[in-house]
């Protein structure tokens, strides 16, 4: 995405000159050379300050205040396209909090600090749509499922997921922050246009995603445009100060089965071949469709791909290899079925060995994680064994989340934040209010814990409680937050009320690194 944006606002050059910040020995960065070079930036090393015609390479660290603080220096806007995403965060959840939460502080510090930074400078935040976490296609009990949502949704973090949490925490700073204009999008599942991207994707974290996912995904290059646009919103146009759900729109709606299946079909293969339904997690991951994209579109005008045009362009930028071996398996089915069989004993041994696997948490007996994702080990061996089923079942009813609030009311009371607050299982211990929705007023959760928040970061973007998010108690918090219950128990039984362990999340601690460098741990027997 950020590749993306920096390529859109090059076509921009007679407009905007452009600041980067790139942290050393990032591989990421190499897409970026030649763009450089053509701008005369000196590309004799990757430290201190480089300048070339329009373009000045900040070579740093977003986590030190004094990198932020060098790239932030002269600007007038500031773009965010830093994260440290999963499965890298469920690794190495220290460093997603020091780059989702932490880093993003030292940009807001490094905004404030400028002459006049917090009424001149415009800030661009990347949320994720992983805040919200699971959204089931299918209730509780043949239910409604929740599988389309809208910005103001409660904060749900599915359990020991580090990027959502620590993702929160960064909107969150911005939010509660002085920066007069600022926007948080939150971004869905973005898509590579680049078939060498899509293949470096490869990480049992596919294998977290229920078939049966609702997804409205964007491609690399729409969110890169949603980014840019901003620039040309009107500061008297009620967009700023609010968060945003980014997805495609209607275009880009399908399934985690219909996604793997095109992309498989992407080079001839036939997805029921190459993988099985037992690989894949029944709950805990997070994706949606988005009942407000389009409100997203009408500022930005960013929804110009669908999935044909996807799959077109990654098509067109095969290798001429996999372009052969797509042109083999469309035509010699021996060919295919034998590419069909190494795809899949490659997915097995991953499926079944690596440390991040659910399958392999079912071997191993991981007990908190075999809960976590589905429901139990009765849930898990009740998957019907063999290939991915070819079709899923389609899109059923759905139920909207209520927020609490009248959401239509030009105006708001202090008896509406009572009522808000009550829904949300707590109180708003605010002895008055003028209807400034900016206000930062004492709140209170079901847990006895107290905090301050904005009046909109509360309301509008769907935050309550920090110190609740981090427990992975949400059975409890169900039965006290009437808000939180309606996410929450659209896959979990009401008297699903044990916590999950906290040191759960290190189970999958350095898994990538151990993947690579120890060779494949043999499964339980």
């Amino acid at each position: 995405m950020g590749f993306q944006a920096f390529q859109e606002l090059r076509k921009r050059s007679d407009r905007y000159d452009v600041t980067l910040l790139l942290l050393p020995g990032d591989r990421r960065a190499k897409k970026l050379m030649a763009h450089l070079k053509a701008a005369g930036v000196p590309l004799d090393s990757n430290e201190g300050v480089r300048e070339g015609e329009g373009v000045r390479v900040v070579w740093g660290d977003a986590t030190r205040p004094e990198d932020a603080a060098r790239a932030v220096q002269g600007t007038d806007w500031v773009l965010n396209a830093m994260a440290y995403i999963s499965p890298q965060a469920d690794y190495r959840p220290a460093l997603a909090w020091a780059v989702n939460d932490g880093a993003v502080g030292n940009v807001l510090d490094a905004i404030l600090a400028e002459p006049g930074g917090a009424e001149r400078i415009r800030y661009v935040h990347t949320g994720t749509v992983a805040q919200t976490g699971n959204r089931p296609a299918f209730g509780r009990g043949g239910s409604p499922g929740t599988y389309v949502g809208r910005v103001g949704d409660p904060m749900n973090p599915s359990v020991y997921d580090a990027y959502a949490l620590s993702k929160i925490a960064g909107e969150r700073r911005v939010m509660e922050s002085a920066l007069e204009h600022w926007v948080s999008l939150r971004m869905t599942f973005i898509m590579p246009t680049d078939h060498a991207d899509l293949m470096n994707l490869f990480d049992p974290i596919a294998f977290h995603m229920p078939l049966d996912t609702r997804m409205e995904n964007i491609t690399d290059r729409n969110a890169g445009l949603a980014m840019v646009n901003c620039l040309d919103v009107a500061d008297d146009g009620g967009f700023w100060r609010r968060a945003y759900n980014v997805g495609g729109g209607q275009g880009m709606r399908t399934t985690a089965r219909a996604y793997l299946r095109a992309a498989y079909g992407l080079l001839g293969l036939d997805l029921t071949r190459c993988m099985e339904s037992n690989w894949f997690a029944l709950r805990n991951f997070h994706l949606q469709y988005f009942e407000d994209s389009d409100l997203t579109d009408s500022y930005l005008h960013y929804q110009l791909d669908d999935g044909a045009a996807h799959d077109a362009a990654l098509e067109t930028s095969m290798s001429p290899l996999l372009k052969g071996v797509r042109w083999l398996a469309l035509r010699v089915p021996p060919f295919r079925r034998v590419v069909e069989w190494g795809v899949h004993a490659s997915f097995k041994r991953l499926a079944q060995r690596h440390p991040n696997s659910p399958r392999y948490w079912y071997l191993h007996r991981n007990d908190a994680r075999v809960r976590a994702f589905f429901g139990g080990y009765e849930e898990y061996e009740a998957i019907a064994a063999g290939g991915v089923e070819e079709e899923g079942l389609p899109d059923g009813p759905w139920s909207r989340l209520e927020h609490g609030y009248d959401e239509q009311a030009s105006a708001l009371s202090l008896a509406d934040l009572q009522g808000a607050a009550e829904f949300r299982g707590g109180e708003c211990r605010a002895a008055d209010w003028d209807g400034d929705r900016r206000a930062r007023l004492p709140w209170r959760c079901a847990a006895g814990h107290e905090f301050e928040a904005r009046v909109d970061t509360v309301l509008r973007g769907g935050h309550w409680c920090d110190r609740c998010l981090g427990e992975w108690d949400g059975g409890r918090r169900a039965l006290l937050e009437p808000f939180f219950a309606q996410a929450w128990h659209a896959d979990h039984d009401p008297d699903e009320l044990e916590p999950y362990p906290a040191a759960g999340v290190e189970d999958v601690a350095n898994a990538d690194e151990v993947w690579k460098r120890r060779g494949r741990p043999k499964p339980a027997a």
